[in-house]
């Protein structure tokens, strides 16, 4: 997110801007990137593209929350599972679903990725999934980019030795959430198309749809559907 997106009231806590919503940092938790509004984008435009009555998304890795509670305030028929491992996260998407009267409509979970979700009895009910994961890869935040972690924390980043260990998790644990045709959007990083792609043939079970690219022409977010005979 750029700078001018975030600013601090008088009391020093501190706000963002995400789609028009405005949201509050709490603690030790990432700064939401204007590039990750393309992810929601995409979200809540396939969404509606789907007129599902009742829809269940699950937002996984969702740091402040403003990726999972944007797509809940734009299409009002969402039911939202939000998840995250750390308690700054979770206590921050509470807050901000609380700002925006989504608090009955969104569940805010805390775990290890899809293990948050043990007993809401989400698996093979999701339509959607989305996922703004971690993709820098250990050694670049060790070097190029250890200027990343002098204000945020480095879970928000470290995506393991190669930048996808999470975007592999994801894919391989997604297919027991989705209903058959679900959707998986998540965010990669610039130059990881490839990768991302190779993961989702890879996997078998999903058909890759979309690439969506940033105001750049970058490839950012991955769009894909499991198939329909997904085993």
């Amino acid at each position: 997110m750029q700078a001018d997106n975030r600013a601090a009231d008088a009391s020093g806590q501190r706000h963002y801007q995400f789609l028009g919503l405005n949201l509050i940092l709490q603690g030790s938790v990432l700064a939401p990137r204007a590039e990750t509004e393309l992810l929601a984008s995409q979200a809540i435009a396939m969404l509606r593209e789907t007129g599902e009555a009742a829809p269940l998304v699950i937002d996984m890795c969702c740091g402040s929350g403003n990726v999972g509670l944007a797509i809940a305030d734009a299409v009002r028929s969402v039911t939202l599972l939000s998840a995250d491992l750390t308690e700054d996260t979770v206590a921050t998407a509470k807050a901000n679903a609380a700002r925006l009267g989504l608090t009955n409509r969104a569940t805010i979970c805390r775990g290890d990725l899809f293990n948050a979700l043990e007993g809401q009895g989400a698996e093979g009910r999701a339509t959607m999934i989305v996922c703004n994961p971690p993709y820098i890869s250990t050694g670049r935040l060790e070097g190029e980019s250890a200027h990343l972690l002098e204000n945020e924390p480095r879970e928000a980043f470290d995506g393991g030795p190669y930048g996808i260990s999470i975007q592999q998790r994801l894919v391989r644990e997604a297919p027991a959430f989705l209903k058959p045709g679900g959707l998986l959007l998540f965010e990669f990083g610039a130059g990881q198309e490839r990768q991302a792609q190779s993961l989702l043939t890879r996997s078998r079970v999903f058909e890759c749809l979309d690439f969506p690219t940033d105001e750049e022409g970058r490839p950012r977010v991955a769009v894909a559907r499991l198939r329909e005979n997904a085993s």
